[in-house]
């Protein structure tokens, strides 16, 4: 039976599981995830995921939100905190509690953001590493940080999301870009690399940024927009259907692709982690 709005959060806490309070995380952090997403982070099986989300979104943890497909049919249900959950975030952080009318209000705005569908791409690429790693037992993502976060940590960058991935005994930090084919390649994506460059100058550090493209011929095309232009700033591609983990990731100036834990990868000064979120991604 679903709780009303003004519910003791204590009444909840039994039916919370430590798996529920890594989604409740991961909404935090990352806004919104689709029912595959969660399912292929959390859960053995789908059935079982759609059972457990519903559950939740009836304790008012979560909500959940869809549109129609162009041409017909439906959107997979995209699911965010609900008024509880995110009751029990602020708790949990020690920030001052959402009104019902603020909560309502962050579903409404993120329901209705022009930049939902970059924002979805952006969480499935980290999605897709977190679930090889779910397979894999030899690697492993430390950090999945959002724009939001990577941009508090590192001030001069607005990356979609920086990543620390390990495989093989490597571990490499990345800054991640997801095009969605809305922006000019010359005039904005490569003008980004600017940013990159005097970070590199200021820090030391020299991620890789990784541009994940929705096609080959963007692609191609972002390869010969590049040389010349901010040539100390590592930088390799892969398109959208690929395997971010796998060998898939071609660096700049090469021919051959390779794994994203064979880029290069200096960390240069440690940048701390935000106090009020942790770096790893544990999947249970």
């Amino acid at each position: 039976m679903p709780l009303s709005r003004t519910a003791s959060l204590l009444a909840i806490y039994p039916h919370i599981t430590s798996r529920d309070r890594l989604l409740l995380q991961l909404l935090d952090d990352h806004q919104v995830l689709t029912t595959g997403q969660i399912h292929r982070m959390l859960f053995a099986a789908r059935r079982t995921c759609q059972l457990r989300l519903n559950e939740l979104a009836a304790l008012g943890l979560i909500e959940r939100f869809r549109f129609p497909r162009d041409g017909g049919g439906s959107q997979p249900w995209h699911w965010t905190l609900g008024h509880h959950g995110r009751r029990f975030q602020a708790a949990a952080h020690e920030r001052l509690e959402p009104t019902a009318r603020a909560s309502n209000q962050t579903v409404q705005r993120l329901s209705a953001n022009p930049h939902l569908t970059h924002l979805v791409l952006t969480n499935e690429f980290f999605v897709r590493l977190a679930e090889h790693a779910r397979w894999h037992g030899e690697a492993r993502l430390d950090r999945w940080w959002s724009e939001h976060v990577t941009h508090e940590q590192f001030r001069t960058i607005t990356a979609d999301g920086h990543g620390l991935w390990s495989a093989g005994g490597a571990t490499v930090g990345f800054f991640l870009e997801t095009d969605t084919g809305s922006e000019a390649l010359g005039s904005r994506v490569v003008a980004k690399l600017a940013k990159y460059a005097t970070f590199i100058r200021e820090t030391g550090a020299r991620y890789p940024v990784l541009f994940w493209l929705g096609s080959e011929q963007r692609e191609e095309h972002l390869h010969r927009l590049l040389p010349g232009q901010h040539t100390s700033v590592p930088v390799a591609t892969a398109g959208h259907a690929a395997d971010p983990a796998g060998r898939v990731w071609l660096p700049r100036g090469c021919s051959s692709r390779v794994e994203l834990a064979e880029l290069p990868s200096d960390h240069g000064q440690p940048v701390a982690a935000n106090p009020n979120y942790d770096d790893g991604v544990f999947l249970l």
